[in-house]
């Protein structure tokens, strides 16, 4: 039964399937479908009553989210047994968002209820006139005197699915470390065979409502991305799997095809007790020769990637890096992307971790923000929102503990103000004492990622070497917030992630 928008029919039948359709092609992009529990009040009891592919199974068995099937016509199921809808559940919205486009660019596009015994259709809206949108109210299922209906809604939102999740009520959070702060370390610390696995954290409580929705964490408040192999080391596959982005860029690929690209695009972290340097000599210079010191500073660039910090005489005290960036005329946006009032340009510095004893974990704003008289001897000084306080922002890393040092990993994301590094000019410098500043800028971002990673601080047999990266990460495809973790899983952390609370 094909619908008009704002029909409704009646759903006879206890259980249905609800398929979101549209037609494959080269510039479709994907979409999911997406399903909200809602009250009397027309908003969501708690994020529980959302089910989507990241928590694909109401707590009442009643709603789940059966996943896509891919050809000529792309299908994304949901399934709704009707009779287990709890009794204070008046409506369940079907929703859908895209991914990596907007409903313009859709073909196709439909809602459709089938009995799922008999597997006759029982109403169908094909929705159409799409223009910016990129999230949708196709349809919904409603309860009248005791029956259940299903009306054609279609509703768009051009802020996608967080705008469209706040409306309802569901707490937007942003990607947090699951790892507790790690312990005292022990006075005479051996390094063990293998990294000690990280600890779950408890469920952080939700954020007030606003900004991009990032999906709540499972029951137990533990969120695992993809299982690393075998002894915590990443082995790529067979080449041919995977193609490299154009130089400096960095996706994230499906997962387990993962290839890396060639070495003067990312050179993979080195097996535990190695250092592989860059393919030039003399940690990637010229002729042999170190980075030298240009009015009073070490400029690490694409040709002089790499300098050790040992051999400048860092060997001790407190070493500043700083975070500072600008962004060109008319580049700054909203986080749902448009320009909204007040809202400046927010980058976060951040950095993963890992200490000779195998613990590691991640320093950021919106989580661990560090210590140095204690592990990680690493410690984010503030978080400066806007980009205009002339220090930016700063980690500090104890020098004087370089030997439980394994690897740093320094990185900057953002967090609101601009979708994507385009048209940004960041400037990250190390101040180490004793040493000139070692200064790196990154302003070649040609892609839509909202994570840069600056610099890779190794202990090489005893001596820290700084590597530019100059890495540009998308974040995974319909999580903009998660680009921490596609960093995590690029350098072979393999922390555990759940979501936390945003900035208030």
């Amino acid at each position: 039964m094909s619908m008009q928008k704002g029909a409704n029919t009646a759903v006879p039948v206890p259980s249905v399937r609800v398929e979101l359709g549209w037609q494959s092609g080269p510039g479709v992009p994907d979409a999911d479908a997406s399903a909200l529990l809602l009250a009397a009040t027309g908003r969501v009891r708690s994020d529980d009553d959302f089910v989507f592919y990241n928590q694909p199974a109401h707590g009442s068995g009643a709603v789940r989210h059966e996943g896509k099937q891919q050809g000529p016509t792309v299908l994304d199921v949901l399934s709704v047994e009707l009779a287990r809808v709890e009794p204070d559940i008046e409506k369940i919205v079907i929703a859908a968002s895209s991914d990596g486009g907007t409903f313009g660019q859709f073909q196709g596009l439909y809602v459709r209820v089938v009995d799922a015994a008999a597997g006759t259709e029982v109403a169908r809206f094909d929705s159409q006139g799409a223009t910016t949108e990129t999230a949708f109210v196709l349809g919904e299922l409603y309860r009248r005197q005791g029956a259940w209906k299903f009306r054609a809604v279609g509703q768009g939102y051009d802020s996608g699915l967080g705008g469209l999740a706040t409306d309802f009520g569901i707490s937007v959070d942003d990607p947090g470390q699951s790892a507790t702060p790690p312990p005292a370390a022990p006075a005479q610390p051996s390094p063990p065979q293998q990294p000690a696995p990280p600890q779950p954290q408890a469920q952080q409580p939700p954020p007030p409502p606003g900004g991009q929705y990032m999906p709540p964490p499972p029951e137990q408040g533990q969120y695992a991305p993809p299982p690393p192999p075998p002894g915590g080391q990443y082995t790529p596959p067979p080449p041919g799997q995977y193609t490299p982005p154009p130089p400096n860029q960095y996706s994230a690929p499906p997962p387990g095809q993962y290839t890396p690209p060639p070495a003067e695009q990312y050179a993979p972290p080195p097996q535990p007790g190695q250092y592989t340097p860059p393919a030039a000599p003399a940690y990637g210079q010229p002729q042999g020769a170190p980075p030298q010191p240009q009015g009073g500073k070490i400029s690490l660039t694409k040709n002089s990637p790499s300098v050790s910090l040992t051999k400048h005489g860092a060997t001790s005290g407190h070493m500043r890096v700083n975070l500072n960036w600008t962004a060109r005329e008319g580049v700054a946006k909203g986080r749902l992307g448009k320009r909204r009032r007040g809202v400046d340009l927010d980058l976060d510095l951040c950095c993963l971790w890992e200490l000779m004893d195998g613990r590691k974990g991640i320093i950021h704003a919106l989580g661990d923000m560090g210590a140095l008289d204690r592990p990680p001897f690493i410690k984010l000084d503030k978080d400066d929102r806007t980009g205009a306080v002339e220090s930016g922002e700063n980690l500090t890393i104890n020098l004087d503990h370089t030997a439980k040092f394994k690897r740093i990993l320094v990185f900057a994301e953002i967090y609101d103000g601009a979708d994507d590094f385009r048209g940004l000019d960041a400037v990250a410098t190390l101040y180490p004492v004793g040493s000139p500043p070692i200064e790196m800028q990154m302003n070649d971002c040609m892609d839509a990622s909202r994570d840069a990673v600056l610099a890779l601080i190794e202990n090489v047999n005893g001596e820290l070497v700084v590597r530019r990266e100059g890495r540009y990460v998308l974040p995974p495809p319909g999580r903009p917030r998660w680009g921490k973790m596609t960093v995590d899983q690029a350098y072979g952390w393999n922390l555990d992630w759940v979501a936390s609370r945003g900035k208030d």
